[in-house]
């Protein structure tokens, strides 16, 4: 596996992927589903381990195991996609244990293949439903082409992470000093559960919030504000929210751009983002980020972005 230095250098929009697979039957037909996680998330991969079921969880929850003194729940992507597979994968099953929030989580696929270095730019937003409406492009962030013209999709594991409870909105107690901002939020993240938990929050706090789905379309955003509002546009835009991972340009890529214009380099930018490395984090400082957040803790989400816009209140 390639080092993390490579994986997330700033300002070249590339990433690595895991190549894994998911089969179903359709139609009386075995068929194989490409898919991708980003390494920089992916802490190891195991064989299926021996489980303890959880009564009262998601059909989607396999279990829990004990990965050296840690308890980690397993899901089933298979399950959780609404996929009918075909008998006989027990000896080919693997557990991919992925990191988000600061807390691991196992995903069953049925094999593993290789690790892809892929550019963002190659890689498309979701615009359509897989076959037989099975898998619907919510459940998908990204899909990208690979050798033999196969289709490679990236799917919205955010999703999963807040159906299992790890993502914290608010409770309504946020303090009062916190609700009376003013002006507008350019939110950028291509997860539609992501965006709705951190759009509600910044709403909470008295923020307008425009919203983009990746970095090309959030450098748009901001070229269609500076038409409206030209050179004052820092006052009326008063902080850039953005993911890291996404299609066509991730979020350090995106940030590199918007500190190179000197239209927006005075704009400040966090990051917010389901990887919860050191190494990310010290690259969305290199890129101009103010703050780098694990989605999604209410308290420091608030905290943070309050005490960034106001370190910029001219």
């Amino acid at each position: 596996m390639a080092s993390k230095d490579d994986t997330l250098r700033v300002g070249t929009n590339e990433m690595e992927l895991v190549d894994f697979r998911i089969f179903k039957v359709e139609n009386d037909e075995v068929y194989e589903g490409i898919y991708g996680v980003n390494v920089s998330k992916v802490r190891e991969i195991i064989r299926y381990p021996q489980l303890t079921e959880l009564p009262g969880t998601p059909d989607f929850i396999e279990g829990i195991f004990d990965l050296r003194g840690v308890v980690i729940p397993v899901v089933n992507l298979a399950t959780w996609m609404g996929i009918e597979v075909p008998d006989n994968l027990e000896n080919s099953l693997r557990i991919i244990i992925a990191e988000f929030n600061n807390i691991l989580i196992g995903f069953v696929v049925h094999d593993t293949k290789r690790i892809r270095r892929i550019s963002w730019s190659d890689i498309e937003p979701a615009s359509f439903s897989a076959g037989g409406g099975a898998l619907d492009k919510s459940k998908i962030t990204g899909v990208t082409r690979i050798e033999d013209d196969s289709v490679l999709l990236i799917l919205d594991l955010e999703t999963v992470v807040q159906e299992l409870g790890l993502y914290q909105p608010s409770t309504g107690q946020i303090d009062e000093a916190l609700t009376t901002f003013e002006g507008m939020v350019l939110l950028l993240d291509d997860s539609s559960t992501a965006r709705k938990i951190v759009k509600e929050a910044l709403i909470e706090m008295g923020f307008k919030v425009v919203e983009a789905i990746d970095g090309q379309e959030g450098l748009e955003r901001l070229d269609g504000l500076y038409e409206v509002y030209g050179q004052s546009i820092g006052e009326h835009l008063k902080l850039i929210i953005s993911d890291v991972e996404m299609p066509r340009m991730d979020g350090f890529h995106f940030a590199a751009n918007v500190k190179d214009d000197p239209r927006f380099k005075d704009i400040p930018i966090i990051f917010n983002s389901s990887i919860s490395d050191h190494f990310s984090e010290m690259r969305g400082k290199e890129a101009g980020g103010e703050a780098y957040l694990v989605k999604f803790d209410a308290n420091s989400f608030y905290d943070e972005v309050a005490r960034v816009v106001r370190a910029h209140v001219k």
